[in-house]
């Protein structure tokens, strides 16, 4: 979490919130010379220079590309936005609190709303570590409880170039995804369990442990099942599941099985229509006679009915 549709619904509610504003200030918690961070704001350094190329420009466009945001400002750099795990954005009326005195004190320094939007006052929205403050006196924040979430600047017209984007698979929303386009992506892993190639990122772009659990579920294929054994009729229905359920989880604004909360510090709804995620010893909602099964495969829970999905 979160994957695709949890990003792209992010990146809606960004569109009708911050483009158009100018950033007057930008305030972090997050504090770390670890070094695979000294590209990150995690690290004190980067995070001077970060602060130095944002504050004063203004926001001028926002969108997704694979589970990044990438947020253009108008001096032609981009910063990019990996929620992770347990991140997610929020924007509204927000103050400082504690008795932070500089940067003795730092750990000390909080945020909490002031907006009248409830759903900001939500518990699960209360780890702010990220904070943009702009010129109509709003915040857009990062909650991120576990501190794994990603933040970088890029120059904007070198962000195909870049090592965040550069490796990644195909956008499965586009056009361009045909089925021959999957095909081709997915024979690179013959050997790898189809739960775990579904979830790489240089096969295809987005999909993680839920979406997986869902489109496996609906094409009647075993997460077990190695790419090498699967026909290519099961492989065709791995295919023809992807886009609508994909384009399902943002129809109902993500999903909030765990952490994620929208622009607005809302849930989604997309956890209340789950066959297999998380169902582990209920009836499969095919009546096969089935029982959802929970198993670890590479490393990550895939969770599968055993009647009505073949492991090839």
């Amino acid at each position: 979490m979160p994957e695709l549709p949890e990003v792209h619904t992010t990146v809606k509610g960004l569109k009708r919130t911050v483009i158009g504003l100018t950033i007057s200030d930008v305030w972090t918690s997050y504090k770390s010379n670890y070094a695979p961070y000294k590209k990150q704001i995690k690290n004190s350094r980067f995070f001077t220079k970060f602060k130095k190329e944002v504050v004063g420009q203004k926001i001028i466009a926002v969108c997704r590309r694979h589970k990044n945001i990438l947020i253009d400002l108008s001096n032609n750099k981009t910063i990019l936005i990996h929620m992770k795990m347990t991140g997610h954005l929020m924007y509204g009326r927000y103050k400082k609190t504690g008795v932070g005195n500089g940067k003795k004190d730092w750990h000390k320094e909080e945020w909490e709303p002031i907006d009248k939007n409830k759903n900001l006052h939500d518990p699960f929205n209360r780890h702010i570590r990220l904070v943009f403050t702009f010129t109509n006196k709003k915040q857009l924040v990062l909650s991120d409880v576990r501190k794994f979430a990603k933040v970088t600047m890029l120059d904007t017209e070198d962000l195909n170039d870049s090592e965040e984007i550069k490796k990644l698979g195909p956008e499965p929303l586009n056009k361009t995804f045909t089925f021959k386009v999957f095909k081709e992506r997915v024979a690179t892993k013959q050997n790898a369990p189809i739960k775990s190639v579904l979830m790489d990122q240089t096969v295809v772009s987005g999909i993680g442990n839920i979406y997986s659990d869902e489109i496996l579920f609906e094409a009647g294929v075993h997460p077990e099942s190695p790419v090498k054994n699967i026909l290519d009729e099961a492989l065709k229905n791995i295919y023809k599941n992807i886009k609508p359920l994909l384009k399902k989880g943002i129809r109902f604004g993500g999903d909030s099985t765990s952490d994620y909360r929208d622009i607005t510090g809302a849930r989604g709804k997309f956890q209340g229509t789950h066959n297999a995620y998380r169902k582990t010893g209920k009836p499969c909602s095919k009546k096969d006679g089935g029982t959802i099964e929970r198993k670890v495969i590479r490393g990550r829970s895939a969770h599968f009915c055993s009647k009505h999905q073949i492991k090839y």
